[in-house]
């Protein structure tokens, strides 16, 4: 690792997005490595693929975008989940029993996180008693000052009540969208506006920052002194896949190199608005206009 740039870390699922026309790598996790190390940070990916094709591709993929990895091979195949596009916006269907399910631990992975500025997990990777233990294992190693950045990510049936909790507690930064803090009312019994249902959030897990993105309308950011909203710029969109991924990459870069919140929001929306033009979670930055 170069000293001289923050580490950021992504635990979790590692798998390939299929489109009806092609596959490109992903995993929410690892999307926000991938958007980070472009951002200039030194980036890891600690997963699970297959002894298989699938497997020796992505990991080909990883190293091709410097991205580097902490990435096991078991006896399951390497993760996917298969995406259909309507104007843009994906849908998922999410394949089980896969490579990322049964995430070993591994003192490699011990020693890298307890190294880490910023380590990102959600609730995907913890559907399985096997991955969830590992990286409630791997998160108890993080230092205190480490932005512990969970996006809940919430997909299909793999998650609930007590794994979200779990999980805040063991988190400083918390990001959702709007349509999950609708899904989150009901379970905390929790009433008045947005802001103050953030507001709860924050003081309740003791955050430092709450992220609440409103797809094509806002975004917000909370932090314990400070409130950012800013409107999701008007673009021509290919797909949103991974576009919060690389907002949530942008925004922790952005910070660690000292960056204000406001500067640090206003490179997030850039980054993400850029990302919603490009096919995949993994653009090339070159492909930027004035980047």
């Amino acid at each position: 690792m170069q000293q001289d740039k923050p580490l950021v870390v992504g635990l979790g699922e590692l798998l390939w997005d299929v489109f009806p026309d092609q596959k490109k790598a992903g995993g929410a996790p690892i999307n926000f490595v991938y958007h980070a190390t472009q951002m200039g940070a030194e980036g890891c990916a600690i997963s699970a693929v297959g002894n298989d094709v699938f497997g020796t591709e992505i990991i080909m993929e990883l190293e091709k975008n410097n991205i580097c990895n902490y990435i096991e091979k078991v006896e399951h195949p390497t993760g996917s989940v298969l995406v259909e596009l309507h104007e843009g916006s994906p849908t998922y269907r999410i394949i089980e029993g896969v490579a990322w399910d049964y995430l070993p631990l591994t003192q490699q992975a011990i020693d890298l996180v307890k190294r880490a500025d910023s380590i990102c997990f959600g609730t995907l990777a913890q559907r399985s008693p096997v991955s969830h233990e590992t990286i409630s294992t791997l998160m108890s190693y993080a230092r205190p000052e480490a932005l512990r950045f969970f996006d809940i990510n919430l997909r299909q049936h793999y998650y609930s009540k007590e794994l979200i909790e779990s999980s805040l507690e063991k988190a400083n930064v918390f990001k959702l969208n709007d349509e999950e803090l609708l899904l989150l009312r009901p379970m905390f019994a929790l009433e008045g506006s947005d802001d103050e249902v953030c507001a709860w959030f924050m003081k309740r897990f003791d955050l430092r920052y709450l992220i609440l993105t409103g797809g094509s309308q806002f975004s917000t950011i909370y932090s314990t002194t400070e409130k950012s909203t800013i409107p999701t710029p008007r673009v021509t969109v290919a797909d949103t896949v991974g576009a919060g991924d690389s907002f949530s990459g942008a925004f922790i870069y952005s910070i660690l190199s000292g960056k204000s919140l406001s500067e640090s929001h206003q490179k997030a929306v850039e980054i993400a608005a850029f990302v919603c033009t490009q096919q995949g979670a993994w653009p090339a930055y070159e492909l930027m206009v004035n980047g």
